[in-house]
């Protein structure tokens, strides 16, 4: 497809959107792997709808105020890019976009401090755990609340708890056979501090020592993903700077994060710091894709067998291409039955700050998702993300459905303490 993108005037990250541009041949391969084609069933909630849409505004042919209800539907999940014969990449494309316009958009002075409110919060567990905090009071006065603040406080949970401080290194259990840097989240230490704590006991139980650096920051994926490039550059500077360059990898055990750290030559392109964004982002591992190449010593057999429902986090099947070593990890358990969700390659609705910007459709999605894990008739789900943990779990409470819902390294980590 010819363009006329004036990339001269848009500076590097033009040359980004007219390559991405480009590839798309308008197939319609992308359809019905697209989460919102899916709901509202509109072109233009496709992602070769939005790639269009993009097209005409670079090239000056529509106002980017008439594309915007559209483009800001769009969940970034990426699963258009594995449905894609075509090899567009999409996610680039939408991420770069959103960049290149969020400066030049309007928004309601209510929407500004929504979203500001966000970006100073989430990223920062002190102030994230304080404002949670709040929330819960603020749940006494939800229904006099409009609904995207409704939304936020239906996604926390009724208590939070306790977390201890992370060390700053966890030793190897026996012979050390690897030594690892750890990205320890933000949001997840505030939600669920037990999967970084899993985590760090199975890394250690299989011979890694684990550095938790104490200057590392938020990855910048949050804002990253919603426009906010300046401040994502701030992140991830912060996160070259504070992670050893001597250790065998970098891992992270929450997808979104994990992804947002891969695409620091993305967000650096162009930047003075390019080429040590690609040495840093090379050695960004999924922790199941680095215990998967490392081997794992195999936990005792379960008392009792387990019917578990794996879910696909969209950036680690989508974003990352991992699939099969969280699997392979959950398959290493004797005793237990790993059995697939119908529509798993779908996204569940969180996508990162989704489900509070777009309540409406992360609801569908988070429904939707929630019957097909039902549908399975497991016993318990795992997955690999905070973000999908509380969307997962939300939409089964709604239900009646309680299932318990794990990260995968939980699963492994009860099952080696013979308490699953």
């Amino acid at each position: 497809m010819q363009h006329k993108i004036p990339t001269q005037n848009i500076g590097p990250q033009g040359e980004v959107m007219a390559h991405a541009i480009e590839a798309c041949v308008h197939c319609g391969f992308c359809l019905p792997a697209c989460p919102t084609y899916a709901v509202l069933g509109e072109e233009m909630d496709s992602p070769r709808g939005r790639i269009f849409l993009m097209k005409e505004v670079l090239e000056g042919s529509l106002p980017l105020e008439e594309t915007l209800p559209y483009l800001d539907r769009c969940l970034g999940c990426l699963g258009c890019v594995t449905a894609c014969p075509s090899g567009v990449p999409y996610g680039e494309l939408i991420t770069t976009f959103r960049g290149w316009s969020e400066p030049k958009r309007h928004r309601s002075p209510f929407r500004r401090v929504f979203r500001l409110a966000i970006q100073e919060t989430l990223p920062y567990p002190a102030r994230f755990r304080m404002a949670a905090a709040l929330g819960r009071l603020g749940k006494l006065l939800r229904p006099l609340l409009p609904r995207v603040l409704q939304a936020p406080l239906d996604l926390l949970p009724d208590q939070l708890p306790m977390a201890e401080p992370l060390p700053e290194v966890v030793a190897a259990v026996g012979t050390r056979r690897a030594r690892v840097a750890f990205l320890a989240g933000c949001a997840q230490q505030v939600l669920e501090p037990g999967f970084n704590a899993a985590t760090l006991r199975v890394l250690a139980q299989n011979g890694v020592e684990v550095v938790i650096p104490k200057g590392q920051s938020c990855c910048g994926a949050l804002a990253m993903h919603t426009g906010e490039r300046e401040r994502a550059l701030g992140f991830a500077r912060n996160n070259l700077r504070a992670f050893p360059k001597d250790l065998d990898a970098i891992v992270s055990n929450a997808a979104g994060c994990g992804s947002g750290l891969r695409e620091y030559p993305l967000l650096f392109h162009g930047e003075p710091e390019e080429a040590q964004a690609q040495a840093f982002a090379a050695r960004v591992k999924d922790v199941s894709v680095f215990l998967a190449e490392l081997g794992i010593t195999p936990p005792p057999p379960l008392k009792n067998p387990l019917r578990v429902a794996y879910h696909d986090a969209c950036h680690l099947a989508h974003a990352q291409g991992v699939r099969a070593e969280p699997r392979k990890l959950l398959l290493s358990i004797p005793g237990l039955e790993l059995v697939e969700i119908p529509e798993g390659e779908l996204c569940c609705g969180s996508a990162g700050t989704y489900n509070l910007e777009q309540p409406e459709i992360a609801a569908a999605l988070g429904e939707r998702k929630a019957k097909n894990i039902l549908s399975t008739k497991a016993q318990l789900v795992a997955t690999g993300n905070i973000g999908c943990f509380t969307q997962i779990q939300t939409h089964l409470k709604r239900l009646g459905r309680e299932l318990p819902v794990l990260h995968t390294l939980e699963v492994l980590d009860r099952a080696y303490r013979g308490t699953l």
